[in-house]
């Protein structure tokens, strides 16, 4: 089977990047497998992908690039929506590339990762491979101006996937999707490359973006509360992002700066995770939860907030890690110190995390994509609703492509069957 990923930007850092490499590398050891990146800003990627996997962009925005300073890019893009997030990145020369690129793709399945290359897909994807979408935010994390963008595309695609069964219920019941086969599957994360922790080092380790919804002043503030049980123990932020200075500051309020440090990113992050005892996930929305298999995957039992949508689907609460009031500060804080006091208990719920997560590995993932891509194949690719549509977008593209004469012409030919 030949599969096609078409990804935002294959050279950068964050979750769909991994994800996707990730999952290509494993299809690669059984399948025909490309990752097709619209943009290219550097030399080589971060993540490494398997030889196997053929890499290539689309648009090459390098400062010796091919396309830098292309004329149409200061054009604004008029098929990719306007109000997804990364807009302003895009341009009739994406809209043009990513058009060339689909009617012509050679693959049994084009996959798109995020929600303004799904429009792509389904709108502009030759008749033959199957199309399908996947969602790496969640429904309700987009505008409700997106949302009816996607109602009107996301019906032509064949199959659609979420990271988790919360959204995969929000997308089949708010969505409207006849004839997609919609399929929650969690994102694959490797075996770490180091040895699991041993539990001895006196570190609560967390990572991600410094952004809002992770909250981490909550985790900065309930480690204060840790500190004058336990002043023994430190906390470790791994990662970048606008609220850094805010968060410098807040520590330097509460004299936390010989328990907490801000240790800017890190990668590989495995190794990091494994001079932890325990790991701590403060955000108020979690599509889906990378860090906190990732941290599992390392033996580290986690503390997260109960919060949608992905930390309830991973941890079991008691067993691998605990789940605590989303927004609570005393609870994050009872939560890490229930842990930390009990030495018998963390080492318990680390062992347990180290084997519940082994059901993230992406060998068990890519069976369950590679499931839904040989049932959709089988099935024959593009749904009713698809191939009406597709039909209708095709025909108005032959229009502005200056065919009003084939079109007529077949307006003919079907008025005489009918009459005949």
């Amino acid at each position: 089977m030949h599969i096609s990923f078409l990804i935002h930007n294959a050279y950068g850092i964050g979750g769909t990047i991994r994800t996707t490499y990730n999952l290509a590398n494993t299809l690669a050891e059984q399948h025909d497998v490309e990752i097709v990146s619209v943009f290219r800003h550097r030399d080589e990627p971060v993540f490494r992908h398997d030889p196997r996997v053929r890499l290539r962009a689309l648009v090459d925005i390098r400062d010796d690039g091919a396309d830098r300073g292309h004329a149409e890019l200061r054009r604004p893009a008029k098929v990719f929506p306007r109000a997804e997030g990364r807009y302003e990145q895009y341009s009739a020369l994406t809209d043009r590339r990513i058009a060339e690129h689909l009617s012509s793709v050679d693959a049994d399945v084009v996959v798109g990762t995020r929600p303004g290359l799904n429009v792509h897909l389904a709108r502009q994807t030759r008749r033959g491979p199957v199309r399908v979408g996947q969602e790496h935010l969640t429904l309700d994390s987009h505008s409700p101006a997106l949302r009816a963008t996607l109602r009107g595309a996301y019906p032509r695609l064949d199959g659609f996937t979420t990271t988790t069964e919360a959204d995969a219920r929000a997308y089949g019941t708010r969505m409207r999707l006849p004839g997609v086969r919609l399929a929650a599957v969690p994102n694959p994360v490797p075996a770490p490359g180091v040895d699991p922790a041993d539990g001895s080092g006196k570190w609560v380790v967390a990572a991600g973006r410094l952004a809002p919804v992770k909250r981490y002043d909550l985790l900065v503030r309930a480690f204060d509360k840790v500190r004058e049980e336990r002043p023994d123990w430190r906390l470790r932020i791994y990662g970048s992002g606008r609220q850094k200075d805010g968060l410098r500051a807040l520590i330097d309020d509460l004299g936390l700066y010989n328990h907490v440090y801000l240790m800017g990113p890190a990668h590989p992050i495995e190794p990091e995770w494994a001079k932890g005892s325990i790991a701590a996930v403060t955000s108020s929305l979690e599509s889906f939860g990378m860090t906190i298999v990732e941290a599992m995957r390392c033996g580290l039992p986690v503390v997260s907030t109960d919060c949608p949508h992905g930390p309830g689907e991973i941890i079991e609460d008691g067993v691998d890690g605990r789940l605590v009031k989303v927004g609570d500060i005393d609870a994050i804080a009872a939560g890490l110190l229930e842990l930390i006091n009990d030495d018998a208990k963390r080492r318990q719920m680390a062992h347990a995390a180290l084997k519940d997560s082994e059901r993230f590995d992406p060998a068990r993932i890519a069976e369950r994509h590679e499931a839904l891509f040989t049932g959709l194949t089988a099935r024959g690719g593009t749904s009713r609703v698809g191939r009406v549509r597709g039909s209708l977008h095709r025909t108005r593209g032959a229009l502005l492509g200056g065919a009003y004469a084939v079109r007529e012409a077949g307006r003919s030919a079907l008025g005489r069957g009918r009459a005949a």
